[in-house]
């Protein structure tokens, strides 16, 4: 949506506005005019010939010109997305024995994999960057960095595990971004201290470890919201102990996170679908929106139509205007 900051010079297609009906009453009075004239041909001897249709082009590109130079003095502007030059993101992924369940294929985790290395290379070069994986406890696998590629080598090396402690995941979380934090160089603007945020993809309910609860409080208390992936299918299953046992996604859990922090949930059930929510999440963490002027363009348009006007007059009437 384009926004102007100086709005005021909008009054201007008033003149505009004038300038047109004035045009249309002078042709109308020269038709009137020749009406009257009866001797048709002493009329054409005497009255030079006229362009036709023709005439009319020059004083339309004018009149665009002076449109566009109205709109150029109101300043236009509009919301173009750049990369955040600041912020820290924890990435958590559930590696439960669950995630090795095929419902997506070729399996849970080998499609988190996936989404998770294409949503480190999506953010900005400029941001700090976490993993944490969590089954029956939860480990810092890379604590901040902008190293891409210590990113993506510890989403490589994800093994699966036992059990399913969400609450530490996010206690581990909280504890990399605020060790980052208070180790990271000052600003010298703490009223405006460094965005952070954590990506919890997880597929089952907590079975182990602290309450969720306590983790929920904890990030709302640090003011980190959390966005949550309930990654899976209502019918996914996995082998235990050579019997078949369901492993339905828990989308519940993830709500509440999300809703308790602050953060925005999201449910995929393909690898396709998680691959959008990650790039969302991308575009969402990885960027901002600023206004940025585009007179430029508008005084642009406006020069050429205004060429275009006086082009035109001189082709075809020998004048100027």
């Amino acid at each position: 949506m384009t926004h102007f900051l100086a709005p005021h010079w909008l009054w201007l297609f008033v003149a505009v506005g004038a300038l047109l009906l004035l045009y249309v009453l002078l042709q109308l009075r020269r038709k009137r005019y020749a009406v009257r004239f009866t001797n048709v041909d002493l009329l054409g001897s005497i009255a030079p010939k006229r362009p036709g249709w023709r005439r009319h082009v020059a004083f339309t590109l004018l009149l665009l010109a002076l449109a566009a130079s109205t709109i150029a003095m109101a300043r236009p502007s509009k919301q173009v997305k750049v990369p955040r030059d600041r912020a820290t993101v924890m990435m958590v992924i559930d590696v439960s024995l669950s995630m090795e369940s095929t419902d997506v294929r070729p399996t849970r985790l080998k499609a988190a994999q996936k989404a998770a290395k294409d949503f480190a290379q999506l953010l900005p070069s400029s941001i700090n960057l976490g993993l944490v994986s969590f089954a029956g406890t939860a480990t810092v696998d890379v604590r901040p960095t902008t190293n891409r590629g210590d990113i993506t080598r510890a989403i490589d090396n994800l093994q699966l595990a036992p059990s399913t402690a969400t609450g530490d995941a996010i206690f581990a979380a909280l504890g990399a971004l605020q060790a980052f934090q208070a180790q990271a160089p000052s600003t010298g603007n703490k009223s405006q201290p460094v965005p952070a945020r954590i990506v919890m993809l997880s597929d089952g309910a907590r079975t182990v470890g602290r309450p969720v609860d306590e983790g929920v409080a904890a990030a709302k208390q640090a003011k980190v919201p959390i966005s949550t992936i309930a990654f899976g299918t209502p019918t996914g299953t996995v082998e235990l102990e050579g019997q078949q046992q369901q492993v339905p996604v828990d989308t519940d859990t993830m709500k509440h996170i999300a809703s308790g922090t602050g953060g925005s949930y999201h449910a995929a059930a393909s690898a396709g679908q998680l691959h959008d929510v990650y790039q969302n999440l991308g575009s969402q963490i990885g960027y901002t929106k600023e206004p940025r002027e585009v007179t430029t363009w508008a005084v642009g348009i406006g020069l050429i139509l205004a060429f275009g006007a006086a082009g035109a007059s001189l082709f075809w009437t020998n004048r100027l205007l």
